[in-house]
C-alpha cells in the first residue's frame, strides 16, 4: 500500500502526481488542465482548486483515497 501521509496542500502538484500517479485521473475527471502543464510545478491543491472552482476539502479527500486506494471510477 502506498504511503499517503505526506499528501498536502503545500505540495506542488507536479510532486502529487509524480508520487502518486492515481491522482491525475482525479485532476483529470476534475478537468483540471495540471496534467502536463509547466505551472503544475510551481501550483500547489490550493492553487488548483481556486483555479478551477473546486472545494479544496473535497479536492484533498479525493487525493488522499486515489494515492491510497487508486482513484474511483467514473
Amino acid at each position: 500500500m502506498t504511503h499517503t501521509d505526506g499528501i498536502s496542500d503545500t505540495l506542488s502538484l507536479e510532486t502529487i502526481m509524480r508520487r502518486w500517479p492515481s491522482t491525475i485521473r482525479v485532476l483529470l475527471r476534475h478537468r483540471m488542465g495540471c496534467v502536463g502543464c509547466a505551472v503544475a510545478t510551481y501550483h500547489t491543491p490550493v492553487d488548483a482548486a481556486r483555479e478551477y472552482g473546486v472545494e479544496l476539502a473535497s479536492l484533498m479527500a479525493e487525493l488522499r483515497h486515489a494515492a491510497q486506494h487508486g482513484p474511483s471510477p467514473d
